[in-house]
Parts: C-alpha cells; structure tokens; sequence
C-alpha cells in the first residue's frame, strides 16, 4: 500500500503510481465483491423514443411507466440529439482532463456549495476515502447565469452550451412521458417542479493499479428527480437489482436514464430510485457526464 498522497487530483497521481494509496483504499468491509455480480444476458430496457410523437405513443408511455417502475433505469436511442453533439461533449470532457496540472487546477475547490468546482468527491474535508476520480461540477441552467463560470481552456462555451441545451430538451420530453405514465397530465411533472434546476458532472476515472481495492463511484442512489447519463465505451456502471449488481455495457449513441429520490417521493413510490455504482478499470480510463435535473434551489 502506497503512502497517502499530497496530489489534489486523482489525475496527476494515478500515472506515478504502481499501487492505491492509502487514501483512496476501501475498508474491506466496502471493496468491491464480483460475487455480488450477476453474471447474465439481462440488462436494463433499451427504448426507442422514435415513434414518442407518433401514433404508438401510448405504447412508448408504458414501457417508460415499467423501466421507471420495476428497474428505475433505462436506456435510450432515437433521442434527437446529433452523435456529433455526443462525441463533441465527451471529447471537450477529455481534453479538459488532459491539461496542465496547473490549468486544471484553476477549477479546483474544496466547497461543495460551489457551483462550479474540480475536486474528487462531494465533500473532500468530510471524507475519509476518496472516490477514484476526478469530477467537474457546472451548473447548466439558465445557462445566460451560468456560462460566465465555466473554464475557458479548453474552449467550453460553444459545445457544452450546445450539449446542455439538447439534453434539458430530451429531459423535458421524458419528464412528459413520465407525467402520462403515472395517469397525469403532460406537464404535472414540469408545474410541480416550479423553477428548473440543471447541473452537470465531468467524470474522470483514470486506470487503476488495483481496481478491488477502491470505487469510481461507491453504491449509491441520485438525490435529483431524473439523471441523464452520457458515457464512453468503458462499461463499469453497474445497477443493483434483487441483490445482485448488473453490469450496464454501453451503446453507441444512445443515453442512460434513471430515476432519482425526488421522483421517488413525487410518485408516492410508484418508481424506483435504485442503488448503482462505478467500478475502475486496471486498463481503461473512463469518462461519463451525467446530467442531474431538479427543481431550482
């Protein structure tokens, strides 16, 4: 076990080092069990929002009432967003990540009120274990309020601009199906809200030397009311289910939702705000961009 580090970030440690140090190890009580993984065919629901405005709508709203009702996650292809909206994200994600320490460290706080911050984990005084990762927070909405807080290097603005703005309108759209899906009006889901609220992360999981030994991201359920997830082709998400965590192995082009506590209480727990994960990869780096929507605060 290497000595605990005096690094910030994980991403200017994880490259000197032939082990985990101390800071970032789980008590054995917390690591990572494969035997508590489900070795299966079965995966969480793929659904094509293609035909959403068409005439097999009402078919689409029940299979979005049954994700969000026995799973709690679900996939989505068809969505509207353009794949160069998709790689434009994650490759601005990258470049952010791979910059000078000192660059990076522009964006770095210890303050998890921030609105924008670089750090590790939610709360770094707090913690006694880091997550392997490094994250950027940026709060996306209204963007006219935000922008101006969001790095400069690389050049931000124009792609995650962009991306945002797509991703509120997949949201906005989903949060429709969800309202009908629960026998509600379209927009019950958009009035109970009141103000919209929407923040993004930039996660960053480097290669790890010991990948039992720590999480990307411990068990864990999304505080929010919706999460959409962007993620590359590294599949480490992984979602419990009757007690065993199922593997979520990506697809091109397509996004993960789930469902948060918010929507939880907000259906009297009709649907499910589940526990998931992030496991590391001894070869991989990963990058996955979750976008977390709720009501203004």
């Amino acid at each position: 076990m290497a000595a605990a580090t005096t690094k910030l970030l994980l991403s200017d440690l994880a490259s000197t080092v032939e082990s985990v140090t101390s800071n970032y190890i789980r008590p054995i009580s917390d690591r990572p069990n494969l035997t508590e993984v489900q070795i299966s065919d079965g995966s969480i629901p793929l659904i094509d929002l293609q035909v959403l405005d068409g005439p097999r709508r009402l078919d689409l709203i029940k299979q979005i009432g049954q994700a969000c009702h026995h799973d709690g996650f679900f996939q989505v292809k068809n969505h509207g967003i353009p794949e160069t909206i998709i790689n434009n994200m994650l490759s601005i994600a990258g470049a952010f990540f791979k910059l000078p320490e000192c660059e990076r460290l522009k964006s770095y706080s210890d303050d998890p009120s921030k609105s924008k911050r670089l750090s590790t984990s939610f709360n770094v005084n707090t913690k006694k274990v880091s997550n392997w990762r490094d994250y950027l927070r940026l709060h996306c909405y209204p963007l006219q309020d935000c922008m101006h807080e969001w790095p400069s290097n690389p050049p931000f603005f124009e792609v995650v601009a962009e991306y945002c703005t797509s991703v509120r309108g997949l949201v906005l759209k989903l949060l429709e199906a969800i309202s009908e899906s629960m026998g509600l009006q379209r927009d019950y889901i958009d009035k109970a809200l009141g103000k919209h609220g929407q923040h993004m992360a930039l996660n960053y999981r480097p290669p790890c030397p010991q990948p039992d030994l720590t999480y990307g991201l411990p068990g864990h359920t999304d505080p929010n009311l919706i999460t959409v997830l962007l993620q590359d082709d590294v599949p480490r998400l992984q979602v419990l289910r009757t007690g065993k965590w199922l593997p979520v192995s990506p697809i091109p082009n397509t996004f993960i939702v789930n469902i948060g506590d918010q929507m939880q209480v907000l259906s009297n727990d009709l649907y499910k705000s589940v526990l998931h994960r992030a496991l590391v990869n001894c070869d991989k780096e990963r990058i996955s961009i979750p976008t977390f929507y709720c009501p203004f605060t």
